[in-house]
Formats: structure tokens, sequence, C-alpha cells
């Protein structure tokens, strides 16, 4: 279907119109400045922008672990007796932490100490019949075979029934309790997990972009949510290959003792990984409206809004990673009020 062409004169008006709505859209520009200008001058306290350079960091996720750590079982089956301790406790080297049912054990042993005693009377008498001449070498040598025999089933039987009673490898504290009183211990079987208080170090993942960026003895920074402060770890054990599934190296970090920190606890290593140099304002500079960050900065006797994105804060100030060249001059109290091009009087 053809269309009838259209006449010049509604081309004419419709261009006509057209550039009549782009000025009045240009024209409404100038109504905020207008507004701004017409402000009374506020107030406002001015500071340099401080241009400095950091290390920046990359942040890797790590876990904080005791460096002594045992998972307490037991080596022989048996029902418990006494377990009496929980978790949080603190144990010494040495002290009782489970005492197992010992009762056949303990009759296993008796049978082995009576067969001794019967083996011991059978080497003296044979012993003395040897030295009559009444028995022949070999004979006495079957006697006194069977007498180490038994006695090699007694020092069996013994640390069998040492194994019922399990105590503390090293002082520590218990952080979790397995089982309980009237269970049934087996061999393989976890009973409780103990580890060393005062030793803890953080394990973290560090891809082959970053293993190259630590070594042994390096500080690195930790982090931990609510811990305000940062903690001083050195690189204590560098794994010599990657995780096939993960490609990623498992390096270890040792923590000062105290350190705050508790075993399991999430934290984020900061691995560095060059120089970074960039504008710092105080962070009362920065002004947030919805999700816009900006700053105001003074020329002249005229405040002039710039966005900015805020980076790493560091004490009362905070880096702008754009927005700002370094020269300027920016508002840091008043600048919440203010409107773009607004009239100030600097103190």
């Amino acid at each position: 279907m053809r269309h009838a062409p259209r006449h010049p004169y509604c081309l004419v008006l419709a261009a006509a119109l057209g550039a009549g709505l782009t000025l009045a859209a240009c024209g409404g520009g100038h109504h905020e400045p207008r507004r701004a200008a017409a402000l009374p001058a506020a107030r406002v306290r001015v500071a340099p922008v401080d241009v400095r350079t950091r290390t920046a960091t990359e942040h890797v996720p790590g876990t904080v672990r005791a460096k002594r750590r045992a998972t307490i079982e037991a080596k022989v089956s048996g029902r418990i007796l006494e377990l009496p301790v929980a978790p949080g406790d603190h144990v010494h080297e040495g002290d009782l932490l489970v005492r197992l049912d010992a009762h056949e054990i303990q009759a296993q042993l008796e049978q082995a100490r009576a067969r001794l005693a019967q083996a011991e009377r059978d080497r003296k008498r044979f012993a003395a019949l040897l030295a009559r001449q009444a028995v022949t070498q070999r004979q006495y040598d079957e006697v006194l075979a069977a007498y180490e025999v038994a006695r090699a089933a007694v020092s069996q039987a013994e640390t069998m029934a040492g194994y019922t009673t399990i105590k503390a490898p090293f002082d520590a504290v218990v952080v979790r309790k397995l089982a309980e009183v009237g269970d049934l211990a087996s061999p393989g079987k976890p009973l409780l997990v103990i580890e060393d208080p005062h030793g803890y170090e953080v394990a973290a993942n560090l891809s082959e972009s970053l293993i190259t960026r630590v070594r042994l003895g390096q500080h690195i920074t930790v982090t931990a949510p609510g811990l305000e402060r940062e903690i001083d770890a050195v690189v204590s054990e560098i794994a010599p290959a990657a995780d096939p599934a993960t490609r990623t190296f498992l390096v270890k970090f040792d923590l000062p003792d105290p350190s705050g920190l508790r075993s399991g606890q999430f934290v984020r290593v900061l691995v560095p990984v060059g120089q970074v140099t960039a504008p710092h304002v105080p962070k009362t500079a920065v002004v947030r409206r919805g999700q816009l960050e900006m700053v105001f900065v003074a020329s002249g006797s005229r405040a002039h809004m710039r966005l900015v994105k805020t980076g790493k804060p560091s004490g009362d100030e905070i880096e702008i990673l754009s927005g700002l060249a370094g020269d300027e001059q920016v508002v840091v109290e008043g600048a919440a009020t203010l409107t773009d091009g607004q009239p100030i009087l600097a103190e």
C-alpha cells in the first residue's frame, strides 16, 4: 500500500515544533543554578584533598585453627564409665579424659599373670633339672620359650588395660564432646576434640596469581568481622603444589598470642598486590543521597558538586577512587545541606 506524499508545510511545522521542544528542554537546565545562586551563602569549613600512596591489597578468606589439635579416640572397645570434661574445660597434660569399663580386659590380664607365674615355676624347675642333667637342653629351651611368651602376654594385657584410661596428651581446651557416659567406645569412634589455646594460625587458599605475592616469614595483615583492630600475622607455611581441584595453594599464617580470635572463625587475609596513589578526604566531606556519593568542591565563593566513588576507609578519612583530581579544596563541614553552585563562606 502506497502512502500519500506529505505536504512540505507539515514537514516544516514538525521540524519547528521539535526545535522548540529541544530549546525548552535546554532552557530548563538553567533554573537549578539560578535557584542555587539565589540561596544565601552557607558557612562551611573546607580542607585540601590529601593525595597519598598506600599498599593495595586483595582480600582472601581464611579460617582460624589451632596449631595443635587432637581427636580423642579409644584404642579398645568398652562402655564409657567416666567422662569428666565438657566443652570449654581446660585440661593439663595427664589429666583424665575418659575411663572405660575394664572388666573383660582385667580378666585377660589376670589370666596372663597366672600363666606367667606357672611358666616362671616351670623355668626354675627345669633349670634345676638341667643342672643335674635330668633333662635335655632342648627341653629346657622349650620351657624357657614358654616363659618368654607368657611374659609377653602379660605385657600385652597390661598395655590393653592401660588403654581403658585416656588422658590428655598436652595442655588443651575441650572444643567438642562427641560421647556421653554409657556410650560404647570403639576404635575409630571420636570421643572428644581438644586443642591448644595458645597457638593459632590462619589457613587460606591463595590463587595462582597471588601465591607469588607471599613468602615465608612475611608479615601479612589479617582482619575479622567484629574485630576493630588489624592483626599482624606471619607466613609460616606455603604448599609447594596447588590443589588440582581448586587450583589454589594452601598457605598458613601464624597469629600472635593472644590474638583475640577463636578456632573456626572467619577472617580475611590482606595480600599485598602493589602500590596505589589516590586522593583522600575526611569522611564528613562525603555526602550520600540515595545511591549517589558526592563531595562539594570549593571554587571561588561557590560550592560545586562532584559525584565520586569511594574506596577503602583509613581512620577518619576515606579514599576517593574517582571524581577528584587531588588539587581541590572540599567542604568538610556543612556539605550535607549544600546545593550545586550555592554561594559559600569558607572558614
